[in-house]
């Protein structure tokens, strides 16, 4: 048989009950912290903007990858530009913006 005497006082088991007690009600009040619309919403939120953080670091370090790599093709190591690609590169720029010059001014009359 299992021995069920309680060798503690009433003024302690009164205190244990209050301890308890007070222990009980934090953890409510955490729960209903918790639950709360606003908290729900508040680590929504949070955790969209950790994506989007995420996200947009990707994004920055693509996007640095790949001016770096057309840098590479325009630029030698030295720094000075690589005259063989550039020009070209310049032409068609010149020659497309003329193309959209003229397309414009056509339009106008």
């Amino acid at each position: 048989m299992a021995d069920t005497s309680d060798t503690r006082t009433p003024a302690q088991i009164e205190a244990d009950i209050k301890r308890r007690r007070e222990v009980l009600a934090e953890t409510l009040d955490e729960i209903g912290v918790r639950v709360h619309p606003k908290t729900i919403m508040g680590d929504a939120k949070a955790k969209a903007a950790a994506e989007v953080d995420r996200t947009l670091g990707r994004a920055y370090v693509q996007v640095n990858r790949a001016v770096s790599d057309v840098k590479g093709r325009f630029v030698n190591e030295d720094g000075s530009p690589r005259l063989e690609r550039v020009v070209p590169a310049a032409l068609v720029v010149v020659g497309v913006v003329g193309l959209v010059a003229l397309g414009t001014r056509r339009r106008r009359r």
